[in-house]
């Protein structure tokens, strides 16, 4: 049984904020689930970034019990890659990162990339001076 993973943003209506949708994925569907960044308050829109990792049967049934619940989603389509062989390492990526996948190991003075924290905000690639960061976009 293979394994797959997803990065999706959810969008919480006002009165689903309080509801333990996110317990039901992990316990009903089970669904591995990170949450990369979350702004969720009661009575009020929810967003929440995570990663969904399940077998894909198990992925399908929770996006479809998330459209059930009235939550809508977006797959992320793209991802972030890093052109080593063009990098100097000279940080400035890291500056802008909000998630601190990209981040300078001190003792080396050079960078390194946590997929996995990635958020995909692109700030990196618009703001690398020689163009090391890049999009990756599936169809």
């Amino acid at each position: 049984m293979q394994l797959q993973k997803i990065k999706l943003f959810m969008y919480f209506p006002p009165e689903k904020t309080d509801k333990p949708i996110t317990y039901r994925l992990v316990k009903d569907y089970d669904l591995m689930f990170n949450i990369l960044q979350a702004q969720i308050q009661p009575n009020k829109k929810g967003r929440l970034m995570a990663e969904l990792e399940g077998t894909a049967e198990n992925i399908e049934k929770g996006l479809q019990y998330l459209k059930e619940q009235g939550v809508q989603y977006r797959i992320f389509n793209k991802n972030i890659i890093w052109h080593e062989e063009k990098c100097v390492h000279c940080g400035a990526c890291t500056a802008v990162c909000p998630s601190r996948a990209l981040s300078m190991d001190r003792n080396e003075w050079k960078l390194t990339f946590d997929h996995s924290k990635c958020l995909i905000c692109e700030l990196c690639v618009k703001t690398c001076p020689l163009n090391a960061m890049d999009v990756n976009i599936f169809l």
